[in-house]
């Protein structure tokens, strides 16, 4: 080994555990990206191929009855590359062990030829012999409840109890992410997919040799615009409710929420460690080479150039960053493989593998090493070019100066030692900044993470308990008159009982639109609410529409504004309202009208599409009873499942998520901290000693540089709580999508135990360093030259 390389060496034997330090959060900032961008990847490419393999469908439209033989009408369409056909309906299904009624969506599969489009793929068992009351049931339902091949699943299709046999289990590129209507999180024990022959599902709704639901996959690269708008003109005579693309397919939708979310993360976190990095490169490498100016000096006058000496700390930073971004490759590919294993639980993919693709890790090993050479530049430039004279003099001693000029005396109001800290601080700004902001980002990360326990208890208590305060909701098979809200009331157990009406309807404002259900709720309902901006019940007045702020954002609306309504069913009218109020809404895009102005509108008499039910709870299993028997209902949702699984689904989610970040959080804290004392007691070494030789206590020699970690600590955190807040800020602004916005609210507790996650790595790393203070040796200290 050459001379320079077997020096290199040693440097990084006698400062390792500063090197491990750096290397950590260099790490982190690897791991961060691997696992974020490497889940998007995986997630995207599983999906498309999942797709592609399966015959995912690229349009989609439902309608109230159409011949068979119009399938050959929607394959001819241009554009069209295939179409299926298909009978779909909600039915409920009675489990053993499960008082509460499940629902299940009942979906025809064909007989007389193999599906082209949304083709299953089979768990086990097999596909359903046609003429045989057997079923496949949804691989997640199944396992929920402990259903196989054999099994029999008891469903109330179209008011007639029928058992049915399971067959097999199966998913779906349609159900990856399978949502009963209206619910929040998907609920493999209260809602699954049937697949039935379309010989037993079809005459049991009247639809023999008819269909209600049709889907197209498309043909590369042409307009779905054009072929909707030719597939609605096609089913319009057959009731069709509007064609829509496979973005707004609810399942998709849902998947594409979670890639964003991905990718936001993945382009936040990141460079934060990788900025961390180079403050701690160039904190380290700048001491090291002030220590070694007499070293570097030699070395020039032995021979070597200036290109050799900047090499050879050019050499210890690269390898630094080798270690940081090999820890971090393995790191990154075991949290991202973890990551991996919980989508593939939580969402209902035949496979998922994570993606180890080299271009990610490419990325990653060279965006770290830019960090850390950037750190290092300004170090190696500023002795590489010294003369062998120069550098091997002793650099001028510090020139210490009063504070403010001597206008303040610091030394009449605190202690001496308390005025060494601040000089020495003071002395070293740019060092002072690079350990306070690094200490920020620690806290930063950790409110840009806590935060959301605060605005998913907001979201709950606005959605669950201020708005829809309602113990179920029962959703009819069709329109009922009002008739059926009487004998809803008078079910055991109902205390109170609201009709609703929801309308399938595409809102248009100027070249802005949006499919929503239009729903209509009594004026002054106390069972389902909308709120105002300010969280005040608002009053649905006798004419106009009410719609989410989401909603207004994307439409461009505000109060006052007249918005064309597009109504997808019935006699299909177009129709126009002003906006009456622009209200509070976290979930999906909502409209709501008065439902006795919305009958009005529709020219209708008193129908309602289903009631909003308070329980006496006693009574509530002789409601389910009751209900299981009940034909009209299509499904039943009950608000405290809803909860639970809304909270059961974030809290696993959340836990995870805050326990990779409090860990990355306590590294930069570590890192820096340790670093910042390290190079403390380098440099002030010779007085420490000088201090215990004049009789100083181990405690009090301590006390000043610890005094200066806790000073560095404490002024980082109101910038850490203003970094950590535009942290959150950014994340709530990614994260929003038409299917929810999270909102930001960040509670007091979430800087409180930023700060204190923080102070306690600060303080473990600080208590590492004052060992090594006690273990001082004087002798050799104050042999050290002038």
């Amino acid at each position: 080994m050459r001379a320079l390389d077997i020096k290199l060496m040693r440097d990084l034997k006698r400062l390792w555990a500063q090197a491990l330090a750096i290397a950590l959060v260099m790490a982190a900032g690897v791991a961060t990206l691997i696992l974020g961008v490497g889940a998007y990847d995986s997630l995207s490419t599983t999906r498309e191929r999942y797709y592609d393999a399966n015959g995912f469908a690229d349009i989609f439209v439902s309608l109230t009855r159409a011949p068979n033989s119009l399938r050959a009408d929607l394959a001819a369409i241009d554009g069209v590359a295939a179409a299926e056909t298909r009978v779909e309906k909600i039915a409920l299904a009675d489990l053993p062990g499960m008082p509460e009624p499940a629902s299940v969506l009942l979906v025809s599969l064909p007989e007389t030829h193999v599906a082209a489009l949304n083709r299953l793929h089979l768990r086990s068992g097999r596909l359903p012999e046609p003429g045989l009351d057997e079923a496949v049931a949804s691989a997640g339902f199944a396992v929920a409840h402990g259903l196989s091949e054999g099994s029999t699943l008891r469903v109330l299709i179209n008011g007639r109890q029928r058992d049915v046999r399971l067959s097999g289990t199966a998913l779906s590129p349609e159900f990856i992410y399978a949502l009963g209507p209206g619910a929040l999180m998907p609920d493999d024990r209260r809602f699954g997919i049937v697949w039935m022959p379309e010989s037993l599902l079809a005459p049991a709704y009247d639809l023999d040799g008819a269909f209600n639901q049709a889907a197209v996959r498309l043909v590369r690269g042409v307009n779905p615009e054009k072929v909707i708008t030719a597939l609605d003109r096609l089913l319009a005579r057959y009731g069709g409710r509007g064609a829509y693309p496979r973005k707004d397919q609810l399942s998709h939708a849902f998947l594409d929420a979670e890639l964003r979310q991905l990718r936001t993360m993945s382009r936040i976190l990141p460079p934060i460690f990788l900025l961390v990095s180079a403050f701690l490169v160039n904190m380290t490498l700048s001491r090291l080479i002030a220590l070694e100016r007499e070293q570097i000096g030699l070395l020039k006058a032995m021979g070597y150039s200036s290109l050799s000496v900047m090499r050879h700390y050019g050499g210890f930073v690269t390898l630094i960053a080798i270690g940081g971004i090999a820890i971090g490759f393995v790191a990154g590919s075991w949290l991202g493989a973890g990551l991996t294993r919980l989508y593939a639980e939580f969402f209902s993919f035949p496979f998922l593998v994570f993606s180890r693709n080299p271009a990610v890790y490419g990325i990653a090993a060279g965006a770290t090493y830019a960090a850390a050479i950037l750190g290092a530049v300004k170090a190696v430039r500023e002795v590489a070019w010294l003369s062998p004279a120069v550098a091997m003099a002793p650099p001028a001693p510090p020139r210490y100066r009063k504070v403010l000029g001597g206008m303040a005396d610091l030394s009449r109001v605190v202690r001496q030692s308390s005025v060494i800290v601040v000089r020495h601080l003071t002395h070293w700004p740019v060092r002072t900044l690079s350990g306070v902001l690094g200490m920020a980002m620690a806290v930063a990360i950790l409110v840009g993470s806590f935060w959301s326990f605060g605005s998913i208890e907001y979201m709950i208590d606005v959605t669950f308990r201020r708005s829809d305060r309602q113990d179920a909701t029962i959703t009819f098979t069709d329109v009922r008159r009002i008739g059926a809200l009487y004998e809803a009331r008078r079910l055991p157990g109902v205390m109170q009982a609201e009709p609703f009406r929801a309308v399938a309807v595409k809102l248009v404002h100027g070249t802005a639109e949006r499919r929503v259900s239009l729903i209509g709720n009594a004026a002054e309902g106390q069972l389902s609410r909308v709120l105002d901006g300010d969280l005040r019940p608002v009053t649905l007045p006798d004419h106009g529409i009410v719609i989410s702020d989401a909603l207004a954002d994307l439409l461009e609306l505000k109060v006052g504004d007249t918005v064309t309504i597009e109504v997808l069913e019935g006699r299909r009218q177009t129709l126009e309202a002003p906006v009456s109020a622009i209200i509070t809404g976290f979930i999906g895009l909502t409209a709501y009208m008065n439902l006795d102005a919305m009958n009005r509108m529709l020219g209708e008499d008193q129908v309602i599409s289903g009631t909003y039910l308070s329980l006496d709870a006693l009574t509530r299993d002789k409601l389910f009873a009751q209900l299981k028997e009940m034909p009209a209902a299509s499904f039943i949702a009950l608000r405290y499942v809803a909860l639970a699984k809304f909270r059961e689904t974030l809290a696993q989610n959340i836990s995870i998520m805050i326990t990779v970040y409090a860990s990355l959080a306590t590294i930069i804290a570590f890192g820096v901290v340790y670093n910042f004392a390290r190079i403390s007691l380098s440099e002030q070494g010779r007085e420490m000693a000088s201090l215990r030789v004049l009789g100083f206590t181990r405690g009090e020699v301590s006390a000043l540089l610890l005094g200066e970690l806790a000073v560095v600590a404490i002024i980082a955190q109101p910038v850490g709580w203003l970094l950590g807040y535009g942290f959150a800020w950014s994340m709530a602004h990614g994260f929003r999508t038409d299917l929810y916005r999270v909102p930001l609210v960040v509670n007091r507790e979430v800087f409180v135990w930023a700060s204190l996650i923080v102070f306690a790595a600060a303080a473990i790393s600080g208590l590492v360093v004052r060992r090594r203070i006690d273990r001082l040796d004087m002798i050799e200290v104050l042999k050290t030259r002038e």
